[in-house]
């Protein structure tokens, strides 16, 4: 199994900054992907950004170049850099492992950007 611990979150102004991480542990496979999704209330979950272990990134058009991926694979650990943070933002935001035969997802922590 594969187990994920997420940390960070909370509430900021527009303009802040904010960083997630998220820590695996258990059935780790070296060829994996981790990241994060959002879910805003009454919206689908989407795609926010992931990273293979071999570095390659994935964002969704909506964060480029205000949020940053990166990892740690001799941690297991994947964080999420959030600059010029929008209201738009707002959303619970989901850890995900995917490797092997697993798809993870972790608990979630809340993201609130308001004034």
């Amino acid at each position: 199994q594969v187990q994920l611990v997420e940390s960070g979150g909370g509430l900021v102004q527009p303009g802040g900054s904010l960083r997630l991480s998220c820590a695996a542990s258990g059935s780790i496979f070296s060829s994996n992907v981790m990241g994060w999704h959002r879910q805003a209330p009454g919206k689908q979950r989407e795609l926010v950004a992931l990273m293979s272990n071999g570095g390659v990134t994935n964002y969704a058009a909506s964060v480029k170049g205000r949020f940053t991926i990166s990892r740690d694979n001799g941690k297991n650990t994947v964080d999420l850099q959030m600059n010029s943070l929008k209201p738009e933002d707002t959303a619970i935001y989901y850890c995900r492992f995917v490797g092997g035969r697993y798809n993870i997802w972790g608990q979630g922590t809340q993201v609130t950007v308001s004034s």
